[in-house]
């Protein structure tokens, strides 16, 4: 398995675990290591369901674009063609047809929200903390979350969630939507495995054909979706209000915005 990820097998359940503590920053090789796991699990009909999980005090902190970059080795700025080969890449979550069940045992944040969107129920604790931060930074939601967020919440609440920019904590994301359930953050991912180990006790063929049609088309109208939020992403990025809105979340402050 590839760095950084390791997988598990429990019974009719295949686990994915993210393994880049302590906050699973996101990478290129990070979307598609994900994504082949899920693939081959895909293929194995005696896993009936998958979970998504991670080890380290986050769920996932958002995209690297520091480190090793989001281009697996390119540092650049928000928005430019190393970002949107990670948000395309991230389409191939979404045509998975395999149900996932997501264990947010920490903050999902940026496009670490983008990746919890993924799993089809998310189970979550007190101390996650769920946040769609562009607009604090000044810029773009990415990761398809212009599809995935109103999908999830209805147009009202998904606009709410990114032009306030809130920290959500568990017991609140499950009241708006963002989570299904909130347990201790020790019993997270037991009872993500519960859960999909009760989905894996019925048929693999019905199982991947019911989630095939509920997430009819998801896959291409995210890669459809990342065109457009990478190239606002990277105009915005080079803005006086992003690097504003950068340093202000760095130093745990408002920003003062310009407008330019």
């Amino acid at each position: 398995m590839a760095d950084g990820l390791h997988v598990e097998i429990h019974g009719n359940v295949g686990m994915v675990i993210m393994d880049r503590p302590p906050h699973n920053f996101l990478n290129f090789r990070q979307i598609h290591d994900i994504a082949d796991a899920l693939g081959e699990m895909e293929k194995d009909m005696s896993i009936r369901c998958a979970v998504l999980a991670a080890e380290g005090r986050s769920f996932c902190a958002g995209a690297d674009f520091a480190g090793d970059g989001v281009g697996g080795g390119d540092k650049e700025v928000v928005g430019g063609d190393a970002t949107l080969a990670l948000y395309q890449g991230s389409g191939r979550l979404f045509d998975v047809t395999l149900p996932i069940v997501g264990a947010i045992q920490g903050p999902a944040v940026g496009g670490g929200l983008g990746l919890a969107m993924v799993p089809d129920i998310r189970i979550t604790c007190p101390d996650a903390r769920f946040s769609a931060n562009f607009a604090a930074l000044g810029i773009h939601q990415g990761f398809g979350m212009s599809v995935t967020l109103p999908e999830l919440l209805g147009p009202s609440r998904a606009a709410q969630v990114l032009y306030s920019a809130r920290r959500y904590k568990g017991e609140e994301a499950v009241l708006i939507g963002l989570a299904d359930e909130c347990v201790p953050s020790s019993q997270v991912r037991e009872r993500a495995l519960e859960i999909a180990s009760d989905i894996a006790a019925n048929a693999p063929l019905a199982l991947r054909a019911i989630k095939s049609t509920l997430r009819l088309g998801l896959g291409d109208r995210v890669r459809e979706i990342t065109q457009r939020e990478a190239r606002i992403q990277a105009e915005l990025s080079a803005s006086a209000d992003a690097k504003e809105g950068i340093a202000s979340v760095g130093e745990r402050r408002s920003g003062n915005f310009t407008g330019h």
